[in-house]
């Protein structure tokens, strides 16, 4: 592999023009596929093998037309002392519901008078409005229709407020907490780098690689399935991996160049040694995102592939276009002190910040491996008390108007009354439908914690019916999913001689039933992504101890970073810092999500780090010296790649969007931890502690194992060029412009 990766940065070197062009035609290309292509829908939070989506199904076949409507729930509240059956409150209810009737798309708008949503207490009411067709086909002037009637009803006196989809607010995905945190990441690459070009150089390969997975995904999307929450994971991760694929490659060519090769050559060998780390870091990542497609939930499978996607173009990126921008620059890309030629030509064998700290370790292993064990554990303490679920309007900001219609039904009716259960009735094969509906929603109306029934709503055939089970829970509680439990349950004694059945469904039935099914779904997730990324460092650094350890560092990462998110996002340790409106339960997919992120990312930096100390000790020098060496060449670029990615992903936490906000914490908590604690301490120590051991592979098993020369060995036996010159160039860089050639 680093020999055709040798000729192949060699040769987009030397035809720099063709491959810049090449990347530019692709991006033009995807760009004019996505203006073409369908728009992404919105995800649907349903997967298979769940009551709830099974309801949904059944609803659709029953209640043909009902799928494709959504609807608006307007909530009144009276000033205070007042009521909203008073007679001019009345009125501007009414007024209200009759403008919003007149829509082109309205189906229904129902006053709450009629429809006996009037809180005991006469504060508060709503109304509901239906619309003939889904949110997404909404007219702006259906929307704007409703918002008039809003605000009329507001200047006449009435607290109003819309909760649903019909006027929410689009969230903010990163806003200006986004540009900060790239911002932080060029400073890093400045600093680490000591040239504005050489900085530069991975933000533009990022970002193009970005431009082409994102615009790929929407000329494609609609097609494979894919939905819009695809696109998030896709740029966050695209974004932090095609710059750490970029540093890597540039900074290894920076150190071909101190060692006195020619620039193309550099670039050859820089694509070869380092590129290969980036192949194999890179097919860590996609393993691990595609393995979601595994466990049975679409959604995650969509982001996982959608985000694998990325990770590949970041890949092909770093590979073929990074060596053809060097070719533009080879020099300029040289720290300053090199161009002017004040390097002392030691800096392969020099201390620096990295050397030292690996003999730090190498002096107190078993101090070093014991306090990083222990803080992770500490961390990951929180996990006990994880719950999942999904966080609704009452997780947006109160400065929106789903948030505030939430607040507001929440106190004049009960925190149930968001998130109802929604109960169908087939009765295909009962003697009488209705009775039978009756019968099981007096029955249901019984059961402890539920607080109200509805009227049973009947499809035209009559043999299917509907009705609403409040609960008196919040949505989110964990009493309501016990409620759930206990309605399903009882369902035999429920039905019993009706002739019917049932099952429950609804956005809160969903959630829950998702969150029960991850779980369940974690385990063989895990042994997959573990196994199959096991056998791959195996074949890599042909040892098994190694491997080993960096699978326990990851768990170890993994779970202190889910402990910091519950620690965060469900107790409120310092939600106030993060803009963090309202605790709540750990959105159910981010577990599963973030294994399969976070051991990419993980992998990451034990490939680029431990090939080093592996390259060193392939080459005779004793284990722990090699540890010093992997920690000379590499220390200061994981740190570097590190503190990008922790930047990147922090910026996703100034997002509305509670998801949004969580993964960008969660992964820039698990990068902190992997990279700081577990591959910079932990992982030298047990390096230290193991010494020669930790390089042992079975005679047998080497010989059966493939190579992958990730060292470069093919490399050092063949070091001349294409044209059969010596690699090594007797010129010196400073006080000249190398020619790219």
């Amino acid at each position: 592999m680093a020999t055709f990766l040798y000729r192949l940065g060699r040769l987009a070197f030397r035809r720099r023009w063709y491959v810049l062009l090449v990347w530019l035609a692709v991006l033009g290309g995807v760009g004019l596929a996505s203006r073409t292509a369908a728009e992404l829908p919105e995800d649907s939070g349903t997967m298979p093998g769940i009551e709830a989506s099974d309801a949904f199904e059944l609803m659709r076949q029953r209640f043909p037309g009902n799928a494709e409507q959504t609807s608006a729930r307007v909530v009144f509240v009276a000033p205070a002392g007042e009521r909203l059956t008073d007679a001019g409150n009345r009125a501007i209810v009414d007024r209200l519901v009759t403008e919003a009737s007149r829509g082109s798309q309205v189906a229904a708008a129902i006053d709450p008078f009629r429809a006996r949503a009037v809180s005991a207490d006469g504060s508060t009411g709503y109304a509901t409005v239906t619309y003939a067709a889904p949110a997404d086909d909404l007219t702006d002037t259906s929307r704007q229709q409703l918002r008039e009637a809003v605000d009329r009803a507001r200047a006449a006196g009435l607290t109003v407020e819309v909760g649903g989809p019909v006027l929410a607010s689009e969230p903010e995905v990163g806003g200006v907490s986004e540009v900060v945190g790239i911002g932080l990441a060029a400073l890093v690459l400045l600093v680490t780098f000591g040239s504005l070009v050489a900085a530069g150089l991975p933000l533009l390969t990022a970002v193009l690689g970005v431009g082409v997975s994102m615009l790929a995904i929407f000329a494609v999307g609609a097609y494979f399935g894919l939905s819009t929450a695809s696109t998030t994971l896709a740029a966050m991760l695209g974004l932090a991996v095609g710059i750490d694929y970029a540093l890597f490659v540039v900074s290894r060519y920076r150190e071909e160049r101190a060692q006195g090769h020619p620039p193309r050559e550099a670039a050859g060998l820089a694509v070869g040694t380092a590129g290969s780390a980036v192949v194999v870091a890179g097919l860590t990542v996609v393993i691990a995102l595609a393995g979601l497609a595994a466990v049975g939930i679409p959604t995650a499978a969509r982001m996982g592939l959608s985000a694998a996607g990325a990770v590949i173009v970041a890949v092909l990126i770093a590979v073929t276009l990074v060596p053809a921008l060097l070719a533009f620059c080879p020099d300029a890309v040289l720290a300053r002190r090199v161009r002017r030629g004040r390097a002392t030509g030691s800096a392969g064998t020099a201390d620096n910040l990295g050397t030292r700290w690996a003999r730090f370790v190498l002096r107190r292993p078993m101090a070093v491996l014991l306090g990083s064990v222990a803080g992770l554990v500490l961390l990951a303490v929180p996990v006990l008390d994880l719950r999942l679920g999904m966080p609704g309007d009452e997780s947006r900001s109160t400065a929106t108007t789903e948030r505030r219609a939430y607040d507001a039904l929440a106190a004049g009716f009960g925190p149930g009354v968001n998130g109802p259960l929604v109960v169908v009735v087939d009765a295909r094969n009962a003697a009488d439908p209705q009775a039978a509906a009756r019968t099981i929603g007096a029955t249901i109306a019984t059961t402890p914690g539920v607080v109200s029934v509805s009227p049973a709503q009947f499809n035209p055939a009559g043999d299917t019916a509907l009705f609403t089970a409040v609960p008196a829970s919040s949505p989110t509680s964990e009493q309501t999913g016990d409620l759930l439990g206990r309605i399903r349950d009882a369902r035999p004694g429920t039905v019993a001689g009706t002739g019917a059945t049932f099952l429950v469904t609804g956005s809160t039935a969903v959630e829950i039933d998702v969150a029960r099914k991850v779980p369940g779904a974690l385990v063989p997730y895990l042994a997959i992504v573990l196994g199959l990324a096991f056998l791959l460092l195996v074949v890599i650094f042909r040892s098994l101890l190694v491997p080993l350890k960096a699978v326990f560092g990851f768990l170890l990462s993994l779970l202190a970073s889910v402990g910091a998110v519950v620690a965060v996002f469900q107790w409120g340790w310092g939600a106030d810092l993060i803009g963090l409106e309202q605790t709540g339960p750990i959105i159910s997919l981010m577990p599963i999500t973030l294994v399969g992120i976070i051991f990419g990312l993980a992998m990451d930096y034990e490939v680029f780090l431990v090939s080093r100390m592996r390259e060193a000790h392939s080459h005779g020098e004793p284990a722990r010296q090699a540890v010093v060496t992997g920690f000379r060449h590499s220390a200061r670029v994981v740190v570097a790649a590190a503190l990008i990615m922790i930047a990147v992903f922090a910026g996703f936490v100034g997002a509305d969007l509670a998801m949004i906000k969580m993964i960008g914490f969660s992964l820039a908590a698990a990068v902190l931890f992997d990279a700081f604690v577990v591959r910079m301490a932990l992982g030298p120590a047990l390096l230290a502690l193991l010494g020669e051991r930790a390089w042992a592979l079975p005679h047998w098993l080497d010989r059966l194992l493939p190579r992958l020369d990730l060292e470069g060995e093919a490399l050092r036996r063949h070091r001349h060029t294409t044209d059969g010159t010596p690699t090594v160039d007797p010129v010196p860089v400073a006080g000249r412009q190398s020619s790219p050639g």
